[in-house]
């Protein structure tokens, strides 16, 4: 279990996780979700971030005095930081039990393709392509 928080990406889950600079009950709350998902927990949740991690964010752009919603490519860090700060958002909105119990279902959602999250992403990707006409103005 501790070579997830030495993980890079145990390590961006426990700051996006770590709420008014304590990080060490983010650790905690982290390490009770993995003895929570019992065996391969680390794929578990590698799985659930692959599944909810966005490839497209639509940026808002202004020009000519009109406000166009361009579609861009995410680069793999981004894509990794939405994914966790969705499936995160995702497990506090849930009523009833504690944090990690809450992260467990969400995170097993995540990885099964069902879920808040991977809604989030869906909705994401919709809004992308329906904009997709607006991709000739991205030029950064």
């Amino acid at each position: 279990m501790n070579k997830i928080l030495t993980s890079k990406l145990g390590k961006k889950f426990v700051n996006h996780l770590m709420v008014n600079g304590k990080k060490n009950k983010a650790e905690q709350i982290l390490l009770e979700t993995l003895t929570l998902l019992d065996k391969n927990a680390a794929h578990i949740l590698t799985r659930a971030i692959e599944n909810v991690k966005p490839l497209l964010e639509v940026r808002s752009i202004r020009l000519r005095g009109t406000n166009h919603q361009v579609p861009i490519p995410l680069k793999q860090d981004r894509r990794i930081s939405l994914g966790i700060k969705w499936i995160i958002e995702s497990a506090r909105k849930k009523k009833g039990k504690s944090i990690s119990g809450k992260l467990k279902e969400e995170i097993l959602l995540a990885s099964k393709k069902q879920g808040e999250s991977l809604k989030k992403k869906i909705a994401s990707h919709k809004l992308a392509s329906a904009h997709r006409a607006f991709v000739h103005f991205r030029w950064f």
